[in-house]
């Protein structure tokens, strides 16, 4: 880690996406409180995440990131986290099965509450106010009173986010994920659903097969028992992020207390700007969007910035291009970075590049954009002779409908049923697991190429 880092030298730096707030004192009152506070994540399980992510760029593991596009105070519940871990957990057992290596699991959960947003304000009916940057900064209502950033709003972050990774840690750790429930994983409204026939069948022949480890009495019973979830979101609001900054004791190394891995998004990434300065020095994870915009140089300077060590793990690049896109922008990123000597995780975003308005005027993702991109972002790893190494998706365990398209067949028509996101269209839990399933073949064809 840089040896004069200090947490607070982003604020030198410029800031952009970040809410100005009205009271400087109130804004000091909740950053002195948040700093007394204890860290929601910690540092040994960062530098494990580290780790297993290094297994990733080795091409030895594969990457499973998803969950929410922002996570919502008044939907906060513990049924919707257990159905998303539900959800995440059945993706995961797929793309083990498809790729024959261990899945990183980790979700955009217990810390998602920011949003970067293409306009400063938004215009209903005539009237314009400040755009809803996420419930940690100001409200979804389209008030004066609501849009305005309050910095108490991080204080309800925090405690939900506390809540959240308690029961991701009960569930990850206390028999919730024990292989053998695998049949139970299944959530009340995908039974008997189109599309979940396969899955019950890769069911059925895990059970048989741990059925039999375990009357030849082989395999470590105890382990099948539990599995490592990790925690990830977009490090976008920086006053948060430094209070909860702390120096782990073991190694005297700054940590970000707020979750195992952040993000700098595709709007953030200037390599002189705030977002960067402050991911910099911290010895979490970091991962990085990679829109069409970024250019292999700018790459390779970013990259120095965060990683000059060049650890395997610390760094992963989520290409988000687009559909049809990908083979213009992806294959120049990848030969600067082979040429360099990189370590990094290659993953794929196939969400935000793919969102369109829909003749009903509801903002979503076709699902065969989304699978589209994915299968481009691995035909281009193909050519160049590297690894894909995980996908990025915004999903939930709720019955939503706000992608169309998969087996269920979504339609434009369909959407005002089930429209639930404050933000953009997520796939539901049919559309995530169909998901997963594609991409295990794309990894069983890649393998047997």
């Amino acid at each position: 880690m840089p040896v004069t880092w200090n947490k607070s030298d982003w604020r030198n730096k410029p800031r952009i996406q970040m809410p100005e707030y009205t009271d400087p004192a109130a804004l000091k009152r909740v950053e002195d409180k948040l700093a007394t506070y204890p860290p929601l994540v910690f540092a040994g399980e960062a530098r494990r995440l580290t780790r297993q992510l290094g297994e990733v760029a080795e091409g030895r593991a594969f990457l499973l990131q998803g969950g929410d596009c922002a996570e919502s105070f008044e939907e906060f519940n513990a049924d919707l986290i257990r159905d998303t871990f539900k959800v995440m957990l059945q993706m995961a057992v797929v793309l083990t099965f498809g790729a024959k290596k261990p899945v990183v699991k980790i979700g955009r959960m217990a810390g998602q509450f920011a949003k970067p947003r293409s306009a400063d304000t938004e215009t209903v009916d005539g009237v314009e106010l400040p755009s809803y940057r996420g419930d940690i900064i100001n409200g979804f209502d389209f008030t004066p009173e609501a849009r305005i950033p309050d910095p108490a709003r991080m204080l309800e972050a925090y405690t939900q986010s506390a809540a959240s990774l308690n029961l991701l840690r009960a569930f990850s750790q206390g028999g919730f994920a024990d292989i053998k429930r695998i049949h139970q994983w299944t959530l009340e409204s995908t039974k008997d659903t189109e599309g979940y026939e396969e899955y019950h069948e890769l069911a059925n022949r895990i059970a048989e097969s741990l059925s039999f480890i375990e009357s030849a009495g082989a395999g470590d019973a105890e382990n099948m028992k539990r599995v490592s979830f990790y925690t990830s979101h977009e490090a976008l609001l920086l006053e948060y992020e430094e209070a909860m900054c702390r120096v782990d004791s073991t190694t005297d190394l700054p940590v970000a207390g707020t979750g195992h891995m952040l993000w700098i998004g595709d709007r953030t990434r200037q390599l002189d700007g705030a977002h960067v300065e402050f991911c910099r020095g911290v010895q979490n994870p970091i991962g990085m969007k990679c829109g069409p915009s970024i250019e292999p140089d700018d790459l390779l300077r970013l990259i120095d910035r965060i990683n000059p060590d060049n650890i395997p793990g610390r760094m992963t690049l989520i290409a988000r291009f687009g559909q049809g896109n990908v083979d213009k922008h992806l294959p120049a990123l990848i030969r600067a970075v082979e040429r360099e000597g990189k370590k990094v995780v290659w993953s794929c975003d196939p969400m935000h590049g793919n969102t369109i308005k829909s003749n009903s005027g509801y903002k979503t993702r076709p699902f065969e954009r989304v699978l589209g991109e994915v299968r481009e972002f691995f035909a281009v790893h193909q050519a160049e002779g590297t690894y894909a190494g995980g996908v990025h998706f915004e999903m939930t365990g709720k019955d939503v409908t706000e992608c169309t398209g998969g087996t269920r067949s979504v339609g434009d028509g369909d959407l005002s049923n089930r429209y639930h996101t404050a933000c953009d269209p997520r796939l539901n839990a049919t559309q995530s697991l169909e998901l997963a399933f594609l991409v295990a073949k794309e990894l069983q064809e890649r393998d047997d190429a």
